[in-house]
């Protein structure tokens, strides 16, 4: 430490990036909205939003890591908070995948006469639940259990293990997200197929994307534990990124289940 801490708190000191992420954030989406509209300039102010948004979330986190590994402000009373705050982030990602799991349940169970009265709708090509789908439904649980031998890792001391585990957890992402891609370009069908489409398209690839976060948030881990930042007293950063690993895992068998198998009987 750097400093030594007189009590077990953190008054956080004075920053730019809160309002820099704000002003980023309008400008993204004023950009946004005048690049769907054809206003002159939309584009490039939403590049800039773009831009600008990226740099803060760098050098803001930049910061924290400095305050938790340099500086030493991070006690075990500070960690609750990020702890909890995670937890409740996560809660909010199953409400916003429930959408699309009950969307399609309702489509599904009680198809309308707009779509010929059956599921899949009239006319709607579907692929093989038990090709490439199974296959990318087995590789989250071996990417989990890869993610859990690296947190062991660490808390056992053995920091090339736990980068060899982060590896391999990060190369089985890789190959999901090369399956979901090539699922996607093999699809019969498009997001603008009925009822279907929508959901088909929406739930599975929010989840590849919520995959492409988590591979960036492990491809993180796996730098900073290279380094030495992660230590078996302190890795906050590495628990949260593998509760959202593990989250994406079980959420993948939910499509599987709903939209894959049941949408192709």
């Amino acid at each position: 430490m750097i400093e030594s801490q007189r009590h077990s708190y953190h008054l956080v000191d004075p920053s730019p990036w809160p309002i820099s992420g704000s002003l980023g954030a309008l400008a993204t989406t004023v950009g946004g909205v005048m690049y769907m509209h054809s206003f002159q300039g939309g584009a490039t102010l939403l590049s800039l939003g773009l831009i600008f948004i990226l740099y803060t979330m760098f050098v803001w986190w930049r910061d924290v890591l400095r305050e938790s590994t340099l500086e030493g402000h991070h006690t075990k009373v500070v960690q609750l908070g990020p702890r909890y705050g995670f937890i409740l982030f996560i809660v909010s990602e199953v409400m916003f995948f429930f959408a699309f799991f009950r969307a399609s349940s309702h489509s599904s169970l009680a198809p309308t006469v707009e779509i010929g009265g059956i599921w899949p709708p009239k006319g709607i090509g579907v692929l093989d639940p038990w090709e490439i789908p199974f296959l990318n439904t087995l590789i989250p649980p071996s990417s989990g259990a890869a993610v859990t031998w690296a947190h062991h890792a660490i808390l056992a001391g053995k920091e090339k293990r736990a980068v060899y585990a982060l590896v391999a957890t990060v190369l089985l992402a890789l190959v999901f997200t090369g399956f979901q891609g090539m699922e996607y370009y093999q699809a019969p069908s498009t997001i603008s197929d009925s009822i279907y489409g929508s959901t088909f398209f929406l739930a599975t690839g929010f989840h590849g994307f919520h995959v492409i976060i988590g591979t960036l948030f492990l491809i993180i881990c796996g730098i900073r534990q290279y380094l030495g930042h992660l230590t078996k007293e302190h890795h906050v950063g590495f628990e949260a990124a593998a509760w959202y690993w593990h989250f994406v895992d079980v959420v993948r068998l939910f499509p599987f289940v709903s939209i894959y198998w049941w949408g192709g009987i």
